[in-house]
């Protein structure tokens, strides 16, 4: 809080001028300007004090006009020093809130999804899935090729001529292929039905 003023050029002509007139009677006054000549600053008390003596004393000199280019005095706060302790716990406290931030972050991170080797067990699953594809798959190609070779054989006591024999195998293999389809998918609807 402000409670000097830093003093102008003007101010200090003024107390010249009143010392240079030597019509102070009061030896208060002469007393308060000579010590006022060097300074460089005033407290409000002393200004108030001057201004009361500059009145008496009969001087029509305003305090407006005194202190026309003064400036207030500010003094530099300077704030207190920290408390270590309270330091020390504050520094916790935001390492603590940088890694719950961290947690909350990476909590749906996997690593081992982030391993692209990947572990045994996922390499032992991904060989029993490609061996179930492929059983199923060499099932559903032995399946048809079976009822393309019985549907072939047993035409023969029905029909003489080759294409007959043919086509007929055809369509048995294509019924039985469906069939088998049929199976596969409602197979695999269950497998992935289930959570």
């Amino acid at each position: 809080m402000a409670n000097s003023f830093t003093l102008g050029e003007r101010f200090h002509e003024r107390i010249k001028e009143l010392l240079e007139n030597k019509c102070c009677n009061s030896p208060d006054l002469v007393e308060e300007l000579e010590a006022l000549k060097e300074q460089t600053f005033i407290s409000f008390k002393t200004v108030r004090k001057l201004h009361k003596l500059l009145q008496q004393n009969g001087y029509p000199v305003y305090l407006h006009e005194l202190l026309e280019d003064s400036m207030l005095h500010l003094p530099k706060v300077e704030p207190p020093p920290r408390n270590p302790q309270l330091v020390a716990r504050l520094e916790k406290i935001k390492a603590k809130l940088a890694n719950d931030e961290y947690r909350r972050i990476t909590r749906n991170v996997n690593p081992q999804e982030m391993n692209n080797h990947g572990t045994l067990a996922d390499f032992g699953k991904q060989v029993r899935s490609v061996k179930a594809v492929v059983v199923t798959v060499f099932n559903f190609l032995v399946t048809v090729v079976a009822a393309f070779a019985c549907a072939y054989i047993g035409s023969q006591y029905l029909f003489t001529e080759t294409a007959a024999r043919v086509l007929s195998a055809v369509i048995a293999a294509s019924v039985v292929g469906l069939a088998e389809l049929y199976v596969l998918v409602r197979t695999m609807e269950g497998e992935l039905g289930e959570p």
